[in-house]
């Protein structure tokens, strides 16, 4: 079985080898690209830890108190158009 390709008035045969080369060749590659960001993030092959903040989440809820706790003050609701980039205030 033959896959033809159309290529500016050429005509580009790949026949089965080659096309088994060329998907095989990109899984392995897709393979080995997970194995080092694996090996390298995960399992810390270079060394380090992770930092506190991403591995517990107390940072995030003393982080997200701190932004609840701040004053909010706000205009009235606006809408955009898009085409003039200007904006009105919604009458409601």
């Amino acid at each position: 079985m033959e896959v033809i390709c159309l290529f500016t008035s050429k005509l580009l045969e790949f026949d089965n080898m080659a096309l088994k080369y060329i998907v095989g060749s990109t899984v392995a590659s897709f393979a080995f690209a997970y194995v080092c960001d694996t090996a390298m993030s995960d399992h810390k092959l270079f060394g380090g830890t992770t930092p506190k903040t991403v591995a517990t989440d107390e940072w995030w809820k003393e982080t997200d108190k701190k932004f609840q706790a701040w004053p909010r003050t706000a205009g009235p609701p606006v809408v955009m158009n898009p085409i003039r980039r200007q904006n009105y205030i919604v009458k409601s």
